[in-house]
């Protein structure tokens, strides 16, 4: 049996068996695509891993990522969402630019949660790279018009993304009155992230 069929395997673990054998490491690539849920979740916890701890043990398969973006499915998709924002923490080769379009296209995906993924994750690609700040910052503002659904949620994650990069962000005044126009949205959630979000940051 696999390593990555056990339930509640530890990802630590199989990400460690991944550095040290490189069949273990494709068995986790193919696992992101296996029909058996526990393997694809093992395999995606594996490789999430080692995009934060060793991303360079997976950035030399960037393309593979860069296609679940393309032509995955939700799930797949969101793999994607989650690992390449981890890697352009280190990217070298500066790839994630060459795909940014594809990246931020997934905000008007017909499915929420890659929408919401991608929101979620813009903090860590905006201070990773802030040559890439303004313009992540106009996708997310343009939320109302590109996602098509759950959008109060979407933006919930957005302005979360906001206060990672607020303090040196150029678009202070925009992203503030953006926030400032989610006190009135029908989410709970939402409400209350801006409303925190705008205490935090009026202090400054």
């Amino acid at each position: 049996m696999s390593v990555f069929e056990k339930k509640g395997a530890n990802p630590e673990a199989l990400a460690e068996m991944a550095l040290e054998d490189e069949k273990v490491l494709q068995e986790a690539f193919d696992g992101v695509l296996s029909k058996k849920d526990v393997v694809r979740q093992n395999s995606y916890q594996t490789l999430n891993f080692l995009s934060e701890k060793h991303p360079e043990s997976v950035y030399g398969r960037w393309d593979f990522f860069a296609n679940l973006i393309r032509k995955g499915n939700s799930f797949h998709k969101y793999i994607a969402i989650w690992i390449i924002a981890n890697l352009t923490k280190t990217d070298p080769e500066n790839k994630f630019e060459k795909i940014f379009d594809d990246y931020y296209g997934l905000l008007g995906d017909k499915s929420v949660i890659p929408a919401g993924h991608v929101a979620a994750k813009s903090g860590i690609i905006a201070l990773a790279k802030p040559e890439l700040q303004s313009e992540i910052t106009n996708r997310l503002l343009d939320i109302d018009n590109i996602v098509q659904r759950h959008k109060d949620l979407v933006k919930a994650s957005a302005i979360e993304s906001f206060d990672a990069y607020f303090e040196e962000s150029k678009d202070q005044k925009r992203i503030t009155e953006f926030v400032k126009a989610q006190l009135n949205c029908e989410s709970p959630k939402t409400r209350k992230i801006a409303k925190d979000f705008l205490e935090k940051w009026s202090k400054t």
